[in-house]
């Protein structure tokens, strides 16, 4: 007798929060693919996108540390790449992982080709891809910048910039405003069972994925289930907002979106009673239950979401 066939799931994000969703997803299926944005501008990915002109690379090494494997040749790989150098010299700050993937787009030329060679060298489960072919800039309309003047409306550049403000966020875009997306990328989507986008920073790592034209229109088109995580609690850019507003946001940026299922940690639903109606509005059904990390702490449980995901994932 045949094995049931596993799910082909995209998953969409960035930096902690898709980390979380592939170590959760990878318990579901392999048949993977983290999908990754790319406008880190921070920390050792801000410098070696401005000394290499490269991708930074650093949220896809993230996706990669999340995919290898919970044998201990995987854990140990998993903690190499996230390692840091010590010390004020150049080397001071780089993530160990991220000077291995801007060292094969040397040799290689290619980003896809040499974040595959990793993903082999670690045998990961799961395939990471950049959404785009370019690295990007953020751009956010912001208010409440100046406490002197809350109603203006201002500017802030940069993903660390924006991602850290204060100030209330109103919309961002990105910069080229048209970046071509990968044909791997597409490609995925299109042939995807299930396409998860969420959880993370809101403004910077997911709703970005909206903004990549050919990504956006594949998304509205793809026959897979659309699949939407919110976060925990809101991040500093959502601080204060409902989660309702969370699905508000993902539609303006993405007129025509519709999602088949959101999932929500219980205690986040509980604060919002028009959160299911706005679920509704986009074509979905709301799915709550108790995914908050054990410790506390505003992230997610992958066992606890792996075991919501078996459940709602198409295959």
């Amino acid at each position: 007798m045949s094995l049931p066939r596993l799910p082909r799931v995209v998953a969409l994000g960035g930096g902690h929060g898709l980390a979380v969703s592939l170590k959760a997803l990878r318990r579901v299926t392999d048949r993977l693919t983290a999908v990754v944005t790319v406008a880190d501008d921070g920390g050792s990915s801000g410098r070696l996108r401005q000394e290499l002109d490269c991708l930074p690379p650093g949220d896809l090494r993230m996706a990669l540390a999340a995919l290898c494997s919970d044998d201990h040749v995987g854990r140990t790989w998993a903690s190499v790449l996230q390692a840091r150098f010590h010390g004020d010299g150049p080397l001071g700050g780089h993530a160990i992982g991220n000077l291995l993937i801007a060292g094969l787009w040397q040799q290689l030329d290619d980003p896809v080709a040499g974040l595959d060679m990793v993903g082999d060298l670690l045998r990961t489960r799961g395939r990471v891809l950049p959404m785009s072919s370019v690295p990007l800039d953020i751009e956010a309309d912001v208010v409440g910048l100046d406490p002197l003047e809350p109603d203006e409306v201002c500017t802030l550049s940069g993903q660390a910039t924006v991602a850290k403000t204060r100030a209330v966020v109103q919309a961002v875009r990105l910069i080229p405003d048209r970046p071509p997306a990968r044909p791997e990328v597409l490609n995925a989507v299109r042939e995807a069972d299930s396409v998860i986008l969420g959880p993370g920073s809101w403004f910077t790592s997911v709703i970005p994925h909206l903004l990549v034209p050919d990504l956006a229109r594949a998304l509205l088109e793809t026959k897979a289930q659309r699949v939407l995580v919110l976060n925990i609690a809101p991040a500093e850019e959502t601080d204060g907002f409902t989660p309702s507003r969370h699905i508000e946001l993902l539609a303006e940026h993405a007129p025509g979106l519709t999602l088949d299922v959101v999932i929500a940690d219980a205690s986040f639903a509980d604060t919002d009673h028009h959160l299911e109606a706005y679920v509704a509005s986009l074509g979905g059904r709301l799915v709550t239950a108790d995914v908050r990390a054990r410790d506390g702490s505003p992230t997610h449980d992958p066992n606890l979401l792996a075991a919501v995901f078996s459940e709602v994932i198409d295959g």
